[in-house]
């Protein structure tokens, strides 16, 4: 299971890329924010925290075996930062990954995470040849269930009061999707 952010994936309205050192600020201005960090294991960061992150997240641009791809999320008509996404390699042996994505509140509601999401299951199918990918998130968070219904996921969990999160009880839903039904909802598309 290889693979190498050597370019630009490009789809109808979006560029996913490596993440450069430069797209701290970027990245900063959503991570910030109260709003983004409330379904996140992190608080609002501060730029020093993202450019950390940042930094980490460059190097993330090269899979052999099991490990993380990130890519950062910008639209094509203006090249402007939006978001982030990453996938992740969690068992060769089972073939197994899951992806996770974060946008900018000012981008959200339009189809982006996906548009992007759709480019992860296809590196992670074609590509990286997985069998399984499943995605998870906060209950609450309809927004990002909602993509992964679109991404044609289906729901196989949904774990209540599961974790201590943020001083509360939290309830987290898992979705996933095998290769074969990818396969052919990509033939039906």
């Amino acid at each position: 299971m290889k693979y190498d952010i050597m370019s630009s994936v490009e789809t109808g309205r979006l560029l996913l890329r490596s993440m450069r050192l430069e797209d701290a600020k970027a990245i900063h201005a959503y991570q910030s924010l109260p709003e983004i960090a409330q379904y996140q294991y992190w608080e609002p960061r501060s730029l020093e925290e993202v450019e950390a992150k940042v930094a980490e997240w460059a190097e993330m641009r090269r899979l052999d075996g099991e490990g993380t791809l990130a890519f950062a999320v910008e639209t094509r008509a203006d090249r402007k930062l939006i978001g982030d996404v990453s996938l992740r390699v969690t068992s060769v042996e089972a073939r197994q990954g899951t992806f996770g994505f974060s946008l900018h509140p000012a981008c959200q509601g339009r189809g982006y995470a996906t548009e992007a999401c759709r480019v992860l299951l296809k590196i992670g199918f074609e590509d990286l040849k997985l069998h399984r990918i499943f995605a998870c998130c906060d209950a609450r968070n309809t927004a990002s269930w909602r993509v992964m219904e679109r991404l044609g996921m289906r729901r196989e969990a949904h774990f209540k009061e599961h974790a201590l999160f943020k001083g509360g009880w939290d309830e987290e839903f898992y979705y996933a999707i095998l290769e074969d039904e990818w396969r052919r909802q990509a033939a039906g598309s």
